[in-house]
């Protein structure tokens, strides 16, 4: 252009910046806005922004905001599409506090947030189950004289909906009919997915009645909504009913809905729903995610199944898929309930020798492992190789001790487990007085268990009086039994 005297303007360097970035070329696109400037050629807002969006997309947040600040610098006001890009990426970061920073700045610069920003904001909290910032943004947002339309009244649904407030849910649903909105399917997905969050799958299925009502049809986010109600509320024959419409072909078994079966069916403890709900998935040719794999592999081993278990550590391979600390830490758990300690011990070995990170559920299962077969020392040294790696003990790594020690009758080494986890902060529960009654009474010796009764507050200050008396209560039941 330049050789045939037809120099390039702002127009052409911006759609050359687009090309360049959606090449993924992020730095060249970047590089000509100091090329704009050197030929004196100004880079406008749109130059910037479709830089801005793209580090954005790209994860480059830093990059983002350091060129929203040359911009700025340069003399170029960002406008309401600028700001938006910076919002949807400081959102999938969750950087709601810098998100409001950005309004405000909006604001001082005289740009007006639209309807987009809003939403996005509303969007963004809600995805991220920031109750608080919710009502914020809201209340920001009424206050710049915006009164929410019915794709504003669905994202606000929705996020109240992931922040687990059915009751503002529930509000917004009644605000927006108000209003004059009338209800579409994403508003009732919204709305059943605060349910699905709390497991009320009667009110969700009120919800789908009132839907079928109104005339409109459940969609796959509607059914795999209802699987999540159904699973979360433990409602093994709610789950069952919809397997048998997609069984039958009522409903289309599509990748996502087939998905939430099996994980619904897991979440139910369901083998049978799970093998069905697995073969299904196969079979329509669909290629199953490192998350389903676990969660097939983790259910069979508690099952007791170990050759169906590692013919899933083999199919993770098969899919082209890598283990990861999920596949470990089940086929940990598969060893350490079936006896077999060191095995765990060894998946444990090869997890760290592989580059791998362990974390407090795998010591914890193999410490579990060790405790049931009387391995107290090895149990022992599996905690202070977890607490040499900075992981802290949880209560659950303490109770296992206490079992481990109570069960053989070692009630010195109880005793001084005890005491640690005070003095670490990390209170006794009821699970752990009620292991240590159960070990004495189990070796017929009632009145050792009064006398460990009668001392826990001098340990153990915390402990209430109704608790205590439980504990004498629960001895009394085993000398009486």
């Amino acid at each position: 252009m330049e050789e045939k005297n037809c120099p390039p303007d702002s127009v052409t360097y911006n759609e050359l910046v687009a090309a360049y970035v959606r090449a993924g070329f992020l730095e060249e696109g970047a590089a000509l806005i100091g090329t704009m400037t050197q030929k004196g050629i100004m880079p406008n807002a749109v130059t910037y922004t479709t830089v801005i969006d793209a580090y954005g997309k790209a994860g480059k947040e830093d990059k983002a905001l350091g060129l929203l600040e040359q911009m700025k610098k340069s003399g170029c006001v960002p406008n309401v599409c600028t700001y938006n890009s910076i919002l949807g990426m400081l959102g999938k970061k969750s950087r709601i506090e810098d998100m409001m920073k950005i309004i405000s700045d909006m604001k001082s610069n005289g740009c007006t947030p639209n309807r987009v920003t809003w939403n996005t904001m509303l969007a963004m909290c809600g995805n991220r189950g920031m109750h608080k910032y919710v009502n914020r943004v809201f209340h920001e947002m009424k206050n710049c004289g915006f009164e929410p339309d019915r794709d504003t009244f669905n994202t606000l649904i929705s996020a109240y909906g992931r922040c687990g407030s059915q009751i503002n849910a529930g509000k917004m649903h009644d605000e927006m009919i108000k209003a004059g909105f009338s209800p579409c399917i994403t508003t009732y997905n919204s709305f059943l997915n605060a349910l699905a969050r709390r497991g009320d799958w009667r009110a969700a299925e009120s919800v789908i009645l009132d839907m079928r009502n109104k005339g409109f049809k459940p969609n796959e986010t509607t059914y795999s909504l209802m699987l999540h109600s159904y699973s979360k509320g433990g409602n093994i024959r709610g789950v069952e009913r919809i397997a048998k419409e997609i069984y039958d072909g009522h409903i289309f078994p599509s990748w996502m809905l087939l998905r939430t079966l099996i994980l619904a069916n897991f979440k139910c403890r369901s083998l049978r729903g799970m093998e069905r709900a697995f073969q299904e998935f196969l079979k329509n040719g669909y290629k199953p995610d490192l998350v389903l794999i676990n969660s097939m592999l983790s259910i069979f081993a508690r099952n007791k199944m170990y050759e169906r278990a590692h013919e899933m550590l083999h199919f993770i391979r098969e899919c082209g898929l890598q283990p990861d600390l999920v596949t470990y830490n089940s086929l940990m758990d598969m060893y350490a309930r079936a006896g077999e300690c060191w095995k765990a011990q060894e998946v444990l070995n090869g997890l760290v020798e592989g580059g791998g990170r362990p974390d407090l559920v795998s010591y914890n299962t193999v410490i579990k492992g060790f405790c049931r077969q009387g391995l107290m020392q090895e149990a022992m040294r599996t905690f202070t190789e977890m607490t040499n790696k900075g992981i802290r003990p949880c209560i659950v790594t303490y109770n296992t001790f206490i079992a481990g020690f109570s069960g053989r009758g070692f009630f010195q080494e109880v005793d001084e487990v005890i005491s640690y986890m005070i003095q670490h902060n990390c209170r006794p529960n009821e699970l752990t007085y009620n292991t240590v009654v159960d070990g004495y009474c189990k070796a017929k010796r009632y009145k050792d268990a009064m006398d460990f009764v009668s001392t826990i507050k001098e340990k153990d200050t915390t402990c209430s009086e109704q608790a205590l008396q439980r504990l004498v209560y629960r001895v009394r039941e085993n000398m009486e039994s």
